[in-house]
């Protein structure tokens, strides 16, 4: 599955590039506006490969019990985020990104902040869990989704470097958005499964609320404990 998925990946890169330079060399804007859809889906396959913090997601929403709108909205920032910040950093910085990533599609400092703070968040989730607080706020759950998409898409990287070599730059951020489309499909799948996947919980909790308020608390401290364990992990992997 996973070689299925870096072929898939291969083939997307070869596709898109091969696609700017068509436009770089004839400015056809209807074959550009041609080929946005068949983007959206290779953000959305793109999406699939590791990374792009599905794991995170669904723990993180899977211990704060969020709703289907905070479920979706929470997911839709994590995906502008992640796709905006590569747009950011190829549109300001295309002469430092060979010095300012490690690597082709990363960017260590950005990496190393998105997991000292998701650390964080998983340490406050199980403080809420012992303090027996509860409370999923908007602003909580917008700043889940930044944190989480503070590392930049690789493929936007690639599209919007490679678009602005070209010397069209504009093709690059049609193709950023049509690839955020595709993100944000794949994200929030697995926001809803999430989601879905609390709603017998919420049943539960109205039938029985005291008693079950310990499981709540004890899901959302291990949820927390999983969020810090990521971090780490990641952290000392470096």
């Amino acid at each position: 599955m996973f070689q299925a998925l870096v072929e898939i990946q291969r083939e997307i890169y070869f596709a898109i590039a091969n696609d700017i330079k068509a436009f770089a060399a004839n400015s056809d804007w209807f074959a550009l506006a041609a080929v946005l859809p068949t983007a959206i889906v290779f953000g959305s396959v793109h999406a699939l490969t590791p990374g792009h913090s599905k794991t995170v997601l669904a723990t993180y929403l899977t211990g704060s019990r969020a709703n289907i709108r905070h479920g979706l909205v929470t997911s839709l920032i994590l995906s502008f985020t992640h796709v905006a910040i590569a747009v950011v950093i190829s549109a300001l910085a295309l002469p430092l990104v060979s010095v300012a990533l490690g690597s082709v599609g990363r960017a260590p400092l950005l990496e190393d902040i998105s997991r000292g703070l998701l650390g964080l968040i998983g340490l406050w989730m199980i403080w809420r869990a012992v303090a027996h607080r509860h409370s999923d706020s908007v602003a909580q759950n917008s700043m889940f989704g930044i944190v989480a998409g503070l590392v930049p898409c690789p493929l936007t990287l690639f599209v919007m470097t490679f678009a602005i070599m070209r010397g069209v730059p504009k093709a690059g951020v049609l193709f950023a958005v049509a690839m955020f489309l595709g993100v944000a499909l794949t994200l929030s799948a697995v926001a809803l499964m999430a989601v879905f996947f609390n709603r017998p919980l919420a049943w539960l909790f109205a039938s029985h609320p005291t008693k079950l308020m310990a499981i709540s608390r004890f899901i959302e401290g291990i949820a927390g404990l999983v969020l810090l364990a990521v971090a780490l992990r990641e952290m000392l992997r470096q």
